[in-house]
């Protein structure tokens, strides 16, 4: 997201529990879901080229997928993404991962809703076995059959429990766990059953957070973790109760960065709060440090080997790529170049992408920061988190232009 007088939100939208098209097992490369198969924004693909030409890798094909926000879900082959036309109508896209070649399209009436930006999606596809789940700003809900595209069921979650619409509309990623679609719609979240859009649990009317909800605990007691527009808020994935809040109030109820988890703590960022890092493993979540040192708008952070990497939006026209403790909060270093761009995590390698396009992989480590390779693939507005599936990198810009970059080791 983004702000203008207020910089707007837009929602770099979010999570799901996905699996392959086909199998109840992801191909080791599939990136199925916002943030990744482990929810954490790290893929565990290895053996890609990770030393470029200064041309960058070269790219296999190009695609316009439409205005918008939403990242990249890649299964079984297929790419799957979502894009306004700028006038009417919002498309949900499969493309051929491999070609760039369009499977199907479904299209749905839906303003763009430019507020003090571009306007277009915000949310993710999620891909869970044959099916992919999409929610729209205003709170289409779509289960599509995977391989051709086929409505399977639908239904406008924000009219059905007349739920406040957020300022820049609904942002989450439809999150999966066993036979439930966890929404970040209304003042806690909303539970449906994801074989038909039976309701299971919703938490009110007001109006949601922008983040998708990260999943923990054993799977016969699954927590669910919403930033919610005022607080973070831990919930039973099974009936809704809430378990802690946790107040969080930022600047026109933007929480949209999703926290990130390791070892009973939670690390939490906004874009006025600044970040803090909670223990949640009791009854009550405790603070362990809370500093201004990270303002995380959308773009959500990355833990690696004991270290925080995100991006500050330290003023609004100041962003840094900042490397954080874990421990203490101390900023270890920022780096200004790097705009307000993304992240992800490969091969204990930063993928990044720049506000301005630019690919970047960087070694993490708090010692500074250094660039391995970097090329400039994209121009336009790039606020949507790179993403490597099966050897080849995915990029898009806020106009929707889509290019796939090869980096296959060559055998």
């Amino acid at each position: 997201m983004n702000f203008a007088p207020l910089r707007t939100c837009l929602l770099v939208g979010s999570a799901s529990l996905c699996l392959s098209l086909s199998s109840t097992k992801a191909m080791a490369g599939d990136w199925p879901r916002w943030r990744g198969p482990d929810d954490n924004g790290i893929s565990t693909e290895t053996g890609w080229v990770q030393n470029w030409p200064a041309e960058g890798p070269k790219q296999l094909w190009k695609a316009s997928v439409g205005m918008g926000f939403s990242a990249m879900s890649v299964s079984q082959g297929h790419l799957y993404t979502m894009g306004h036309d700028g006038n009417k109508t919002e498309s949900i896209y499969c493309l051929d991962a491999e070609s760039g070649k369009t499977i199907w399209t479904k299209n749905y009436e839906a303003p763009l809703d430019a507020k003090y930006y571009e306007g277009g999606t915000s949310s993710t596809p999620t891909v869970d076995g044959d099916r992919v789940y999409t929610l729209s700003k205003r709170g289409e809900l779509f289960c599509l059959d995977a391989a051709k595209g086929d409505v399977l069921w639908s239904k406008n979650v924000q009219k059905e429990f007349t739920a406040e619409l957020p300022t820049w509309g609904f942002a989450s990623s439809p999150v999966i766990e066993g036979n439930t679609i966890l929404l970040n719609v209304g003042d806690a979240g909303l539970a449906l059953k994801k074989s038909n859009g039976e309701v299971l649990w919703h938490s009110g009317k007001g109006a949601s957070g922008y983040s998708t909800a990260v999943l923990t605990g054993k799977p016969e007691s699954r927590t669910a973790l919403f930033m919610a527009s005022k607080e973070f808020i831990g919930l039973k994935v099974s009936d809704g109760s809430v378990l802690f809040r946790y107040p969080w109030k930022t600047s026109y109820d933007i929480n949209a960065a999703d926290p990130l988890l390791h070892d009973g703590r939670a690390f939490i960022s906004s874009y006025s709060e600044g970040c803090a890092l909670v223990d949640i493993s009791g009854a009550e979540p405790k603070p362990i440090w809370q500093n201004k040192n990270l303002h995380a708008h959308f773009a959500s952070s990355i833990l690696w080997k004991g270290y925080i990497y995100g991006i500050d939006d330290v003023s609004q026209s100041r962003h840094e790529l900042k490397c954080l403790s874990w421990v203490t909060g101390e900023v270890k270093w920022g780096e200004p170049s790097f705009g307000k761009g993304s992240l992800m995590l490969a091969d204990g390698k930063i993928i990044g992408l720049s506000d301005h396009g630019e690919l970047m992989l960087i070694e993490p480590s708090p010692e500074g920061f250094n660039t391995i390779s970097r090329a400039q693939v994209l121009g336009g507005k790039c606020w949507t988190v790179p993403v490597l599936a099966n050897g080849r990198i995915y990029c898009r810009n806020a106009k929707g232009d889509l290019v796939c970059l090869d980096v296959k080791a060559k055998l």
